[in-house]
């Protein structure tokens, strides 16, 4: 027997939530406090990452936590207090996101529909919190903005991973998107070329070449299919043409190596250490993997790197920053979030 239910007696539904667009930029992550501790859960969480190191077998875990978990937490901690925030307790990386996102709020206001936020894939402010802080706020949409110009399973991928576990748990998910790399994109190599240009502005001396250096990879990882570093020799190519330098004034290397692996070459250090027995007296290196300052830029090359070229015969080091909150890199990523929000706003 059909059974009719007058439409006056149906239970009413729940009142829908204003429909609003979250915007999440996410940064590689950071270290909550610059101590032994501190640096050893973030590199826990990060070495843990299959996506990272891809063997997780019982070999590594026995390097990680009785060797590595032992002992680089504290020598990095070192590095980390060199260059920390001490005003805010905090890293750059995360002074600079924040920065990055309140920008990005102020500069697309006028969608008074669109909540950005910004959140790191390892460490804190974690993914899970800030999709949790949109969606209690109304967001039925998503556009996850991994801020990496140049993709790869270890940066990119790893940030989709993760923002499809906290889907996963969710039985209302927002409608997702996520910004593609832009490696290549004309406005971000316009912001490269403006700002190494400025920089070399206020030097008090010209260099002779510019390092472009790249955080590195393991071979392997390209050989098995890769894009990341045929996206760094793109944006190279694209950089050299942008600001009329050919492969012998603007050279690209990889940096950031660890383990006994064979990574991406030219290696960053060798090449700063040659160059400068080679009779190279003044060069300045710009990163253009990172869209924020952070460890590998101010640290490694800043401080390690010009070492290594003046104790080998090398007088004028420059560290390029990067695009960090400036008005060029605000505006990339002002186009690519508005491009990738066509039909939502």
């Amino acid at each position: 027997m059909t059974v009719v239910v007058p439409i006056g007696s149906a239970k009413p539904a729940l009142a829908a939530k204003p429909e609003r667009v979250g915007v999440l930029l996410v940064n590689l992550g950071t270290p909550d406090t610059a101590d032994t501790r501190g640096v050893r859960v973030y590199l826990k969480e990060f070495l843990s990452d299959p996506r990272v190191i891809e063997d997780q077998g019982l070999r590594w875990k026995l390097i990680l936590n009785g060797i590595i978990l032992r002992i680089r937490p504290r020598r990095k901690a070192r590095d980390y207090r060199k260059i920390w925030n001490v005003e805010r307790n905090e890293s750059p990386l995360k002074t600079i996101t924040r920065a990055q996102a309140e920008k990005l709020a102020e500069a697309i206001a006028d969608h008074d529909h669109v909540v950005v936020d910004w959140a790191m894939r390892y460490g804190n402010p974690s993914i899970r919190s800030r999709i949790d802080a949109l969606t209690a706020q109304g967001c039925d949409r998503l556009l996850v903005v991994p801020l990496y110009p140049q993709y790869s399973a270890a940066t990119s991928a790893t940030v989709c991973d993760e923002v499809f576990r906290v889907l996963a748990g969710m039985r209302a998910q927002p409608i997702l998107r996520v910004t593609p790399p832009y490696y290549d994109d004309p406005d971000y190599i316009d912001a490269l070329a403006a700002s190494i240009n400025a920089h070399l502005a206020t030097l008090p001396f010209q260099p002779e070449l510019i390092v472009a250096s790249f955080h590195g990879m393991p071979q392997k990882y390209v050989d098995k299919g890769d894009p990341y570093q045929a996206q760094c020799i793109a944006t190279t190519d694209a950089l050299r043409r942008r600001m009329g330098l050919d492969a012998s004034k603007l050279l690209l290397t990889f940096q950031s190596r660890f383990g006994f692996d064979e990574w991406l070459q030219p290696y960053t250090d060798k090449t700063i250490a040659q160059l400068a027995k080679d009779g190279v007296k003044r060069i300045a290196v710009v990163t253009p993997g990172f869209s924020a300052d952070c460890l590998e830029t101010l640290e490694e090359i800043a401080q390690e790197n010009a070492e290594i070229f003046k104790h080998n015969g090398g007088e004028q080091f420059a560290a390029i920053p990067c695009l960090n909150d400036s008005e060029p890199g605000m505006d990339v990523i002002r186009q690519l979030v508005l491009r990738e929000l066509q039909g939502w706003i």
